[in-house]
């Protein structure tokens, strides 16, 4: 059947939602989502053949990155939504690959998006967005977590840092108002985008990782691990990596190739 056309937005405004593929973490570590920030930082400016800034490709209201996708609620300025966030994803995926010796696709190969073409879904979507990281139990407060917008709307992340369009927000929405919805817990149903109401996985301490594959395995060493049959080896590691072990934690501590853990099928 061939793809249905995305749905336009009256406003210009749409959230997205990517994931990698077959459900593959796509940030590993700290440098991975400072990057991914970095390079939405860049992706929303235009320029002209000098390198001057010429103009505005989008305006971001709000972001949160989680371990296997991202969400991101995005205005369309001078270039549309779906080309951005083909420049955001290509631009990523050469950084990723590069670090970590691999080639291929990251992300599946279309995002999700909606239109939001009123105020009041828009609210939804801030809460729906930075709640994200309570929901999957990684920390108890939204101002807790560090990779997603809301520290530019409480004022810890410094303007000069900035990326999003705060101010519109706020001079709609004060910020105490704004603060008592995106705290107050949307309903367990409210999954905006259908994201299968999947938690995203926690991340595990190494010697929590080294529980589990005492428990999988049957081993309690790298040297191990790394003899025992390739098909239990091999699943021993979706189940880690489901669990929520990293791909650099899981070659750290097994001994394991970075190539032959990212293409273990969770």
């Amino acid at each position: 059947m061939p793809r249905q056309s995305r749905k336009p937005s009256d406003t210009g405004i749409y959230h997205v939602m990517m994931r990698g593929i077959n459900h593959q973490t796509i940030f590993e570590d700290e440098e991975d989502n400072y990057q991914f920030i970095n390079t939405l930082d860049r992706m929303r400016v235009r320029y002209d053949d000098e390198g001057n800034a010429c103009g505005r490709n989008c305006c971001y209201y709000a972001y949160c990155l989680m371990d296997n996708h991202f969400h991101l609620l995005i205005r369309e300025r001078d270039e549309r939504v779906g080309e951005t966030i083909k420049r955001i994803a290509s631009s990523y995926v050469y950084y990723y690959n590069r670090k970590y010796g691999r080639d291929g696709h990251l992300f599946k190969e279309r995002f999700k998006s909606e239109p939001v073409n009123d105020i009041a879904y828009f609210t939804v979507l801030l809460r729906y967005i930075h709640q994200n990281p309570v929901k999957a139990g990684i920390v108890e407060k939204v101002k807790d977590y560090e990779f997603s917008s809301w520290g530019e709307y409480d004022g810890t992340v410094e303007p000069v840092f900035q990326i999003c369009d705060v101010n519109t927000v706020l001079n709609r929405i004060p910020f105490k108002e704004l603060d008592e919805w995106v705290n107050d817990p949307l309903a367990d149903d409210v999954c905006c985008l259908d994201n299968d109401n999947e938690r995203p996985r926690l991340r595990l301490s190494d010697d929590q990782v080294w529980q589990e594959i005492i428990k999988i395995a049957g081993v309690t060493c790298s040297s191990d691990f790394q003899k025992i049959d390739k098909t239990k080896q091999r699943e021993a590691l979706g189940l880690l990596r489901e669990l929520g072990a990293s791909v650099r934690q899981l070659e750290r501590l097994t001994g394991i190739s970075r190539g032959v853990i990212q293409f273990v099928r969770k």
